[in-house]
């Protein structure tokens, strides 16, 4: 069973985007669960590894007609099947022109595939990042590709300590999305040095290898699945803690925001957000969708949860029960995905 990174029930108007993009595509298409961010309506997303498109033309439905999709990939039979359905999705969707658009390039180098720099307010990712060699040019990448208050919103596999490079060469490893994984401390080392905030630890579970020779080469290395978000802020901007209310106006989050493990807001609830928190709902796409109050505005509110930044550890206070099985790697056929 390939590893799935979105353990979650999918909510219903997801689930009905993906009722309408066509069967060829989904048959096509060889990833496995769902990296969908909140807050789409009108942006302009870039999804790294887009293959034959279905997460692409699902997204379209959610920025609307005014948003744009573009997808990249590397593999050309896969865009092919891709393009082919353009004028078919945009007509069922009662779009006038394309939303979408896709690209065949690298992720380590999306300028030289003839992305723009400042062009995106998201990019995305679905087990991506631990497939390339240089995860350092894929992060470097997708910041220049970002708008100023842009997000890097990601799921990934992730080790409890730095592979080594006798593993790292292992193709099967590597192929099961194993032996490629970013060592999770290394994240948010690489993630500084590119210039993006803090990595914002959403949700995590357990990945279980599921085959004893495999595991017997591995040793004492875990791994978890986690998705993060990573934004683009400005870099002199002042941290200072304040306090926050959620206005309820997101499409799929009309009663409350989960925007990470720390943080869920509450409609119409006063919330006291760290000089982190507050910059990034500040500075990206987030900032009509908050009202903000002085620190001393008011004594009554709510406050976060403590939560670990270590996906492991959050693992173990969630008690989550979800295991994931790598064997078969991270891309396998759609229909044995968690849908």
């Amino acid at each position: 069973m390939p590893v799935c990174l979105l353990l979650s029930p999918i909510p219903t108007y997801i689930r009905k985007a993906l009722a309408e993009v066509h069967p060829d595509v989904t048959a096509r298409y060889y990833g496995c669960g769902l990296v969908v961010p909140e807050c789409l309506e009108g942006c302009r997303l870039l999804d790294l590894g887009c293959g034959s498109g279905r997460d692409c033309y699902m997204l379209s439905q959610l920025v609307g007609e005014n948003g744009h999709i573009t997808g990249v990939d590397m593999t050309e039979n896969q865009l092919e099947v891709a393009r082919k359905f353009i004028d078919y999705h945009m007509q069922k969707f009662g779009f006038k022109k394309p939303n979408v658009n896709f690209v065949q390039g690298y992720i380590e180098a999306l300028r030289e595939a003839g992305l723009e720099e400042k062009s995106y307010d998201v990019v995305i990712s679905n087990c991506v990042l631990n497939l390339s060699p240089d995860k350092a040019s894929v992060l470097q990448e997708a910041y220049h590709v970002l708008k100023d208050g842009g997000e890097l919103y990601f799921s990934d596999i992730y080790s409890n300590a730095r592979i080594s490079e006798s593993l790292r060469a292992n193709k099967v490893l590597w192929g099961e999305c194993l032996s490629g994984a970013l060592w999770w401390e290394d994240l948010g080392r690489l993630a500084a040095e590119v210039g993006f905030s803090m990595p914002r630890l959403v949700t995590a579970s357990i990945v279980s290898v599921g085959n004893e020779e495999l595991q017997r080469l591995l040793g004492d290395y875990k791994f978890v699945s986690a998705t993060y978000r990573l934004f683009k802020l400005p870099k002199n901007w002042e941290k200072k803690r304040c306090l926050v209310m959620y206005d309820g106006n997101i499409t799929g989050s009309e009663e409350k925001l989960e925007f990470d493990a720390q943080y869920t807001f509450e409609v119409n609830e006063v919330m006291e957000v760290d000089g982190d928190v507050a910059s990034i709902l500040k500075n990206s796409r987030f900032s009509e969708e908050f009202t903000f109050h002085s620190q001393a505005s008011t004594a009554c509110c709510a406050k976060p949860k403590v939560m670990p930044v270590n996906p492991f550890e959050l693992v173990e206070q969630l008690g989550s029960s979800d295991v994931l099985s790598s064997t078969g790697g991270c891309c396998g056929p759609q229909e044995s995905c968690c849908m």
